[in-house]
């Protein structure tokens, strides 16, 4: 007989390459087919193993199936065409693995394969592909030694066992297997095993598969841990476990909160038997954290959290496991410098925030942090009243006017027209630019309106000023008429200084109820009023009203100044 090792080709007995699982590009079924691959060890001998008996009793035969949990068969399902099967401990039988009973006891049934007994059957065996007995007598090199009625090679790589050690397991046991070469010339035969375990593997997959439904809690062994989740196997069936389905709270990778041979309850989530795909879930058996929440959090309350994560938009704020709410941009800060969340918060800080919307319908909890500083307009208006004055920096500069820092999250507005005296400027940066410290007087203060305007040129003197200042009621001044509307004057004192001068109003009544004005007698009553003669000459009864005019330089009397209101009245000196 030819030696069947020599006879084989390299395919038949190299190992297959195996890819990676964690390939995030790859389908769920692709990472499951590639990751059973893989584990092909692990599992070899869960659908038609070898079994070690362990025990027996009347009605049970106890077996060890290497796994953690035993197999149990009934003593009744021991049996072939000649009768009962007498085992005792220490036996090994080949057995199929069905699934778990309520003890959690693997059920175990007996497989019964035949062994051909000549060429004929084994020719037989070859066309249609049967499944067929053989008895592994030697591990030889590349391989098993195997009696299928006749000696056959079986490549290490078709075993089905991991290791030169595990094949060693298998001498001496009866195991199922295929032929996948058959010369009967050269009496070459080599056998697969390995294609048997996955086709019963498969076949318990989908019967396990087909028991499932969607809803129902399952346990599981936390077979791999990968990125983005979980692989739990589920009783001879894997299923992912995504890291989003794990808990209510943030989990930022599954090795967080889950270890391999973990055991667990999970909820089945969706079955998609086309794309070998069942979705686990863990957080659903556990309390949501939404249910509830509007009757522990209210608008108003003050609260403390850790910041999970920052956006361009704001930063999410982790009250408790499982439940965030949202700081927005607008409610971090009082201050209009603040150009984003970045600059305030980080992942990690512990906050008190302030709870302005609870919604638990959408799961949105919105946060104030700003409101929890305190509302820095409550002080402005005591602190900074009307005539106060303030000292900052200029922080920006707009068409109508320039911002100024008062305190930290306030800010004033200088209006274009109260930047300088006595003359007219189109932009704030003809006399300022940003960063400039300015002293400035507080015109107007709004708390609802959040206003605070002030003003430059109203801390500096004008002609006015002084003039008010160097003179005082009742003196007498010189000034050149530069308007005369009927009954106000307008006076000239000095550059950029004016007074007013008002008529007499009654006499000018009396002069319209009449009709007709007559200029003589207007002004003859009117020289009496400010003379306090009732006679005299015509000529010298002649009112002083009547040589009022535009240019004239006239003495008059000052009759009030109002520095506040930068005001002058004046009279006409008798």
């Amino acid at each position: 007989m030819s030696n069947p090792i020599s006879s084989l080709r390299e395919e038949d007995i190299r190992e297959p390459e195996r890819q990676n699982p964690s390939d995030a590009e790859s389908s769920f079924g692709d990472i499951l087919n590639q990751f059973e691959q893989t584990h092909t060890h692990e599992s070899a001998g869960e659908q038609g193993r070898e079994a070690t008996v362990v025990a027996v009793n009347d009605e049970n035969v106890f077996f060890d199936i290497g796994q953690k949990t035993e197999g149990v068969m009934p003593v009744s399902a021991l049996r072939d065409d000649k009768g009962p099967i007498p085992v005792k401990p220490g036996d090994v039988i080949h057995v199929g693995v069905k699934g778990r009973n309520e003890e959690g006891y693997y059920e175990l049934s007996l497989i019964k394969v035949d062994r051909p007994k000549d060429w004929s059957s084994l020719q037989k065996a070859f066309d249609e592909k049967l499944t067929i007995s053989g008895l592994v007598t030697a591990v030889i090199k590349g391989g098993l030694s195997v009696d299928v009625g006749m000696r056959a090679f079986m490549p290490a790589s078709r075993s089905g066992a991991r290791d030169v050690p595990e094949m060693q397991t298998l001498v001496g046991q009866e195991i199922s297997c295929r032929i996948i070469k058959l010369d009967t010339e050269k009496e070459d035969i080599v056998v697969d095993r390995r294609v048997v375990l996955e086709e019963e593997r498969a076949k318990a997959k989908e019967e396990k598969v087909s028991g499932l439904r969607v809803g129902m809690v399952v346990h599981g062994t936390v077979r791999s841990l990968l990125d983005y989740g979980a692989f739990i196997d589920i009783g001879g069936v894997d299923g992912m476990l995504h890291v989003a389905d794990i808990s209510h709270g943030r989990v930022n990778k599954p090795s967080d909160a889950l270890t391999i041979g973990q055991q667990l309850d999970v909820q089945i989530l969706k079955i998609d038997i086309a794309k070998k795909r069942i979705s686990l879930g863990l957080k659903q058996l556990q309390p949501d954290p939404w249910v509830g929440a509007a009757d522990k959090y209210h608008t108003g309350d003050r609260v403390k959290g850790t910041v999970a994560r920052v956006t361009d938009f704001g930063a999410f704020v982790e009250l408790e496991p499982g439940l965030d709410g949202l700081i927005h941009m607008s409610e971090m800060s009082w201050s209009k410098k603040t150009r984003k969340p970045a600059d305030i918060v980080k992942p990690g800080d512990t906050v008190e925030a302030v709870v302005l919307a609870v919604n638990p319908a959408d799961k949105r909890i919105s946060l104030g942090l700003k409101q929890a500083l305190g509302d820095p307009w409550d002080d402005v208006e005591k602190n900074y009243p009307v005539g106060a004055i303030v000292e900052g920096p200029v922080t920006q500069l707009k068409q109508f006017g320039a911002f100024v820092q008062v305190t930290e999250n306030v800010e004033g507005m200088i209006h274009v027209g109260d930047i300088v005296n006595e003359k007219r400027i189109n932009h704030p940066q003809d006399e300022l630019k940003v960063g400039q410290v300015v002293r400035a007087i507080v015109l107007e203060n709004e708390r609802e309106k959040r206003r605070l305007r002030l003003g430059l040129k109203q801390l500096v003197p004008t002609s006015l000023d002084e003039y008010i200042a160097e003179h005082k009621d009742g003196d007498e001044v010189t000034g050149r008429v530069t308007e005369v509307n009927r009954n106000r004057v307008t006076v000239e004192l000095g550059e950029g200084v004016q007074g007013h001068c008002i008529l007499a109003v009654q006499e000018q009544k009396q002069e319209q109820n009449r009709g007709p004005v007559d200029v003589s007698a207007l002004s003859s009553m009117l020289a009496s009023k400010w003379k306090g003669a009732a006679g005299g000459s015509a000529e010298e009864s002649a009112p002083k009203t009547e040589q009022l005019k535009a240019g004239q330089i006239r003495t008059f009397r000052i009759a009030k100044l109002d520095p506040e209101k930068k005001k002058i009245d004046l009279e006409l000196a008798g």
